[in-house]
Parts: structure tokens; C-alpha cells; sequence
């Protein structure tokens, strides 16, 4: 593999069998061992999807410009009481992109409908959901448009709960994605995510924040994705089925604005952890399988 600041390309099954390997972070390397890759209807690539543990369905999802890997320390606590379903959302992590696929919320929501499918043939209970960041939007939306196959959710620090919804216009997209490309802006976001970054942040988290940049046409998805205006507003109306909402303290990537427009949006189901920031799943993982 090529250092932090190397511009090598491998395809995201290369690069989580080197990482299932490799990786410094031990619950990482086995949870990319864990990835099948699923053929979809109506998709031409199979996609990665880490499938571990037994029991109810369980279905994870990460957040922006993030992986599968985000979920590496929650996934054994849950393991032994869930059937795991991980992907990575399309266009995000590690699944392969083309440039005329449709990287925006309705493509994610609708590919993630195509797994649903695929889950359903293995097993056929109620699906549970799990969202982190922008994944707790995706959640919601989900949660809305199949009331009956989803029968709970546990949001982790939600984004895109409220608000509008922002197209970058051309030129700021790819300006906005080489600034996210920048190693040292990378660094940066991963040490904020965190709530006592000196002590939980080193090469170990650092390496896993920035592995699927690597993945060709990274930077195209993510610009077309930016220029759709992303996931916002996805809140109201609540969804039917019981929801609980872990929100970090110490939160320093969701702005005050924004946690006090969901503390009006969902009430008593949001629940502050003190010591914790913008990953309730890796500050305190502990709490979040509690919760579930």
C-alpha cells in the first residue's frame, strides 16, 4: 500500500482484503473479513456488505464520507444477539462507483431497498436499524418508506435531521472534495470526531478514516453526491416505529444549532452521553449496545 499522501488506486475489494489483514486496529482487520459481496437486482457490481452474528436482523449504517469500518467496535458486543448487516452506502467506503450512477439520497435510498431484498431472503424477521451521523437520516427516510419491514431505530449523533438540503454548484463541489482529500484535513476531522482525541485518536483510527479515499472515482462520487444538496429535513414527519436517539456531549461536528432543532424534533427520545463526541459507537460503545 501507498503512504497517507499516496495517490495508488485499488478497488474496494483489493483494499479490504489488505485490510482484513493489515489494518493496525485488530476489531478492524475482522470486521473487513467479514464482508461478502452481494449481487443486487438492478445493480451491475457486486457490493460489499459485512455479515456477522445471529438472530434478529440488524442493519448498520455509517455516516458521510465514511465506511462500513466505522462500526468495528460496536459490531462484536451486538454479534451475539443480532444477525449484523453492514454495508456501505453507495457511493461511500468501498463499493465500487461508476460515472453515470445517481450518487444522491434517492440513489442511496434506493439501493438500500435493493439490499433490504436481499436481507429478506435470509432472514425474514423485522429489521432493526442502526444510523450514525448521516446514517440516522438515511434511517428515517427508510424507516418511512417501509413501516412494516423496519420495527425499530437507534440514531447516533443524527445529521440532516433538519433543515434544507444545500447543492454545491460546480467548481465548489470539486473544491470541497480536494479539501477532504488533504491528509492533514483528514487528521483534523478524525481527531474532532472524537471526545478526548489526545488519548482515543492515533495512526490506528487515522488510517481507517482515510482507507476509502483510495477507491477509484472517490472524489467524482462524492462531488455528485454534494452537488444533489445531501440528506436534510429528514426528520419530520417521525417515523411509526419507536425510535432512540444517542447524542455526544461533547459533539464537536454537529453545530449547537443543530442539536437543539432535534431536542424540539424528538423529545424525550434523545438522550445526551456526557464524555462523548461525535461517535457514540467509538467513544462509548458500551452504552450504544446497551441501548439497543
Amino acid at each position: 500500500m501507498s503512504g497517507e499522501n499516496g495517490t495508488e488506486r485499488r478497488s474496494g475489494r483489493q483494499l479490504l482484503e489488505w485490510a482484513s489483514q493489515s489494518l493496525r486496529d485488530r476489531q478492524g482487520r475482522e470486521l473487513a473479513a467479514s464482508v461478502q459481496w452481494w449481487d443486487l437486482l438492478g445493480y451491475p457490481d457486486p457490493w460489499p456488505v459485512a455479515v456477522l452474528g445471529r438472530g434478529e436482523p440488524l442493519l448498520l449504517l455509517h455516516g458521510f464520507d465514511s465506511s462500513l469500518l466505522e462500526f468495528r467496535r460496536l459490531a462484536p458486543l451486538l454479534a451475539g444477539r443480532a444477525q449484523l448487516f453492514i454495508p456501505d452506502l453507495f457511493g461511500f467506503g468501498f463499493g465500487p462507483r461508476r460515472l453515470d450512477a445517481a450518487y444522491s439520497p434517492a440513489g442511496v435510498l434506493d439501493h438500500l431497498a435493493a439490499l433490504l431484498e436481499v436481507i429478506a431472503s435470509r432472514n425474514d424477521r423485522p429489521v432493526g436499524v442502526v444510523g450514525a451521523s448521516m446514517g440516522g437520516s438515511v434511517a428515517m427516510e427508510l424507516a418511512r418508506r417501509f413501516p412494516c419491514r423496519i420495527n425499530r431505530l437507534l440514531l447516533l449523533s443524527p445529521a440532516g435531521l433538519t433543515g434544507q438540503p444545500m447543492p454545491l454548484p460546480p467548481l465548489l463541489d470539486r473544491l470541497g472534495v480536494w479539501f477532504l482529500g488533504l491528509a492533514a484535513v483528514r487528521r483534523g476531522l478524525c481527531r474532532q470526531a472524537f471526545a478526548d482525541p489526545a488519548t482515543d485518536v492515533g495512526p490506528a483510527e487515522e488510517e481507517i478514516a482515510s482507507l476509502h479515499l483510495r477507491v477509484p472515482l472517490w472524489g467524482a462520487s462524492l462531488a455528485r453526491f454534494a452537488r444533489s444538496g445531501g440528506f436534510a429535513g429528514c426528520g419530520s414527519p417521525l417515523p411509526s416505529q419507536p425510535i432512540t436517539v444517542l447524542w455526544g456531549e461533547n459533539d464537536r461536528i454537529l453545530r449547537a444549532s443543530q442539536k437543539k432543532a432535534a431536542v424540539a424534533l424528538l423529545g424525550d427520545r434523545l438522550n445526551l452521553l456526557p464524555n462523548c463526541g461525535h461517535l457514540p459507537h467509538l467513544d462509548q460503545v458500551e452504552r450504544v449496545a446497551a441501548a439497543w
